[in-house]
């Protein structure tokens, strides 16, 4: 049961920590070069304009693309709102944390961070985990820029460089990350991670080994800024044990039976949203912005490790409303699109389904045709009422990003 448990928790990374301080230190800057109205979307990024965000003040460049609809989810913390389901989750994982892994003077061994800004340098997020400067993660079609400078995280792992510098071997981070994607039921443009990292000293590692004092963590290889001398085979299977049976514990605790200086380590991610999907059986992952108290009084438990299944509320029918259009010759993506969308439908879009390619054989034009699903999640939707918001995507598409319509 908890190898399927395991199988089952999507979005699960698992790799080795390397040395914090061999990474290059100097600042890697990239070359970069009611519903909201259109004029609101294209006014993101504007250069000369300055975004105020908690609390900064970040000027716009050509790098900048933050929308209104994801402006608005930071700050929100889910994961700290006390009984949302996102909470539960984090409180579980911490429980088992603080019970399972304690320290020489009984005191919980890992350190828990979730209140850490979203806000982080490109550093932080890509060049200080070894991210080449050319990588395709880093492309501006797959996550939100302040500038060319500055972003919201995409990944919990962004501070990772600054906390084992700060001397920590065992730590949790828990907090809301972004990333532009497409759109269904399983995919929302805000989310939510856990992560832990654990890092192991030689004593530490081999003690209670037979010969453990001969063996090494690293073999006798070059280290550079760029990567940490090579890990033995005796390092990297105690590691590779340690991790499984860390997961296999945590997996058990939740669904029941079913390189750093001298040290090296191991760290895993899980996404909160994917684990509360399985565990409470929530179908949808708009839901978990939902302010309606059908929704939230059913995670108000007395104790966090309470079973709930979550009741559905009433099914609203959709409305569905396809749009085409020939793409341009250049600069087009579907996430600029998907994120279009999102601004201006906001949560009524329910997906967005990529339904036909056609490309005309004469011009060699790319037509491309999308299914948008609507449905709101507390009441029932009028096709006027749609047809107002989808009018408003068309002509946003057209202004937006340069697509020829095709309704």
């Amino acid at each position: 049961m908890v190898r399927l448990a395991l199988r089952r928790v999507a979005h699960m990374h698992v790799y080795l920590v390397r040395k914090a301080s061999s990474v290059s230190k100097g600042h890697h800057q990239q070359s970069v070069g009611s519903r909201p109205a259109a004029s609101e979307f294209a006014a993101q990024g504007a250069p000369g304009s300055v975004l105020e965000l908690l609390g900064k003040s970040y000027p716009q460049d050509s790098y900048s693309n933050l929308s209104p609809k994801v402006l608005s989810r930071v700050g929100r913390n889910l994961h700290n709102q006390q009984h949302h389901p996102l909470w539960l989750i984090k409180e579980r994982v911490k429980e088992h944390f603080y019970q399972q892994y304690v320290g020489r003077f009984g005191t919980p061994l890992f350190s828990v961070y979730d209140n850490l800004s979203p806000v982080v340098t490109t550093w932080q997020n890509f060049d200080s985990l070894l991210i080449p400067a050319d990588h395709p993660s880093r492309k501006k079609g797959d996550n939100y820029y302040l500038n060319g400078t500055h972003m919201l995280r995409a990944h919990t792992s962004a501070h990772q460089w600054d906390l084992l510098r700060s001397g920590l071997d065992a730590f949790l981070v828990v907090g809301d990350v972004y990333r532009r994607d497409q759109i269904d039921s399983q995919h929302y443009p805000v989310f939510h991670q856990l992560e832990g990292v654990r890092l192991f000293s030689k004593h530490e590692l081999f003690t209670g080994i037979k010969d453990g004092e001969s063996l090494q963590l690293f073999e006798q290889s070059s280290r550079s800024a760029y990567k940490q001398e090579t890990h033995t085979m005796e390092a990297t299977k105690l590691i590779e044990f340690d991790l499984k049976q860390t997961l296999a514990k945590l997996v058990t605790h939740l669904f029941g039976d079913a390189g750093a200086q001298d040290r090296v380590g191991w760290a895993f991610g899980l996404g909160l949203e994917r684990l509360a999907m399985i565990l409470y059986d929530i179908p949808d992952i708009r839901l978990f912005w939902s302010e309606d108290e059908r929704f939230l009084k059913q995670f108000r438990v007395s104790e966090i490790n309470q079973k709930v299944k979550f009741q559905p509320l009433s099914k609203y029918p959709a409305v569905i409303n396809d749009i085409s259009f020939w793409l341009p010759s250049e600069n087009y993506t579907e996430n600029d699109f998907y994120d279009l969308v999102r601004t201006i439908g906001g949560d009524l879009v329910e997906k967005v389904d990529l339904i036909d390619k056609f490309e005309h054989p004469k011009t060699h034009k790319t037509s491309h045709c999308y299914r948008i699903t609507y449905r709101h999640m507390e009441r029932t939707l009028s096709q006027r009422e749609v047809g107002r918001v989808h009018q408003a995507v068309q002509e946003a598409a057209v202004q937006l990003l340069g697509v020829e319509g095709r309704f």
